[in-house]
C-alpha cells in the first residue's frame, strides 16, 4: 500500500477502495514527466476526489467549450 499525504487526507473524500486506487495512480503519474495537457487532466482527476467535484468539472468544461467555440 502507498502512503497518502496528510494534505490529501484532509482535502479528499476517500471513502471507497477505488478512491485510493485513483489517488495511487495519480501519485504515480505525477512522478512522470507529463505533457501540459496530461498535467491538466491529472489535476482535473484529482478534483473528482473532492466533495465539491462538480465546480472544477464545470470550469474545465467551460474552458474546453470556449476553446472549441471560437
Amino acid at each position: 500500500m502507498f502512503k497518502v499525504t496528510q494534505k490529501d487526507k484532509k482535502r479528499y473524500v476517500l471513502t471507497e477502495k477505488e478512491d485510493y486506487i485513483i489517488l495511487e495512480k495519480i501519485y504515480e503519474l505525477e512522478k512522470s514527466k507529463l505533457s501540459s495537457e496530461d498535467k491538466e487532466l491529472v489535476t482535473l482527476i484529482r478534483t473528482q476526489l473532492e466533495r465539491g467535484w462538480r465546480t472544477p468539472l464545470v470550469t474545465f468544461l467551460d474552458k474546453l467549450l470556449k476553446k472549441y467555440s471560437a
